[in-house]
């Protein structure tokens, strides 16, 4: 396969996995659980499960092993971004060219749909693993996902970026934002596709390393199409960050330096998988097509 059609069965399956997972029955819930579809299957690049099934994928090729955690991975961050949307937080209107969820239901739907998400993905996840013989592993894969997604990681990055509004920090704190608040999924991503593939400790540290590099750079090209984005192609309006006096690498140290930040992380990244020769070869191009994408 190209990386494209390679790229498209990824988000195909991801797709299907994720329908089948939400053929679910509905009673007097059922305004939550159209709210939490709606948010799911609004579109969006699926890069998380994406990151997940082309890991495993260098270490074993039965795919539907990870497909649980894929999928639940990609409800964590779908929650993420309903909450993201709220008043109280970025107040946002459009999320990829939809109205976002709290327009369409109303703000105590979208918090509700939001932990219904996140309930839900461990469920799954939970429900698959004590199925296993080999359930260590399982868990261990589990463990890392609520790691990142937590206190630790990504709603401990969005509450520092939430607490940096309208002030000047430092590199280190912005770095930390990043860090946490996008690459920690990222990462974790990575590494729960080599965990459940059954990899050696050297190749899921390994994992994690791309995933902290790939995750940075993916959030300063973030942070680059807000200053140079074309509103149309990101399905968001631009220029936010500069409205609400959010601290970003363009305004730290420059849009130009902020590019070349992100080659020299798409370079580490490159460096990291060459050990992988040719099955690592989707990955590093998918990493090209990230840190060039326009939306």
């Amino acid at each position: 396969m190209t990386f494209r059609e390679q790229l498209q069965h990824y988000i195909d399956l991801t797709n299907e996995h994720l329908k089948d997972y939400f053929n679910m029955k509905e009673g007097y819930n059922q305004t939550l659980i159209e709210s939490m579809k709606y948010s799911l299957f609004a579109g969006g690049k699926r890069l998380r499960p994406i990151l997940s099934l082309a890991s495993y994928q260098m270490f074993r090729d039965d795919i539907e092993e990870v497909m649980p955690y894929a999928c639940g991975i990609e409800m964590i961050h779908t929650y993420s971004l309903i909450h993201d949307d709220l008043p109280a937080m970025d107040n946002d209107d459009y999320r990829r060219g939809k109205l976002t969820n709290h327009k369409v239901y109303n703000e105590g739907v979208a918090i509700l749909a939001g932990d219904g998400l996140l309930n839900y993905s461990f469920e799954l996840m939970l429900e698959n693993a004590i199925k296993q013989n080999d359930i260590y592993k399982h868990i261990v894969a589990i463990k890392e996902i609520s790691n990142s997604a937590g206190v630790h990681g990504m709603i401990g990055g969005q509450v520092v970026d939430l607490e940096s509004e309208n002030k000047i920090i430092d590199k280190e704190m912005l770095d930390y934002i990043h860090i946490n608040k996008t690459a920690a999924l990222i990462t974790t991503s990575l590494k729960v596709g080599a965990i459940i593939a059954g990899a050696q400790e050297e190749d899921i540290r390994n994992m994690e390393k791309v995933g902290l590099n790939l995750g940075l750079a993916f959030q300063i090209k973030d942070d680059i199409l807000d200053v140079v984005g074309d509103e149309a192609k990101l399905g968001k309006s631009i220029g936010r960050d500069l409205e609400k006096h959010k601290s970003t690498y363009p305004a730290l140290i420059g849009l130009e330096a902020s590019i070349e930040k992100v080659g020299a992380l798409t370079n580490n990244v490159k460096q990291l998988l060459h050990r992988y020769s040719s099955k690592a070869e989707f990955l590093l191009e998918l990493c090209d097509y990230l840190t060039s994408r326009e939306s």
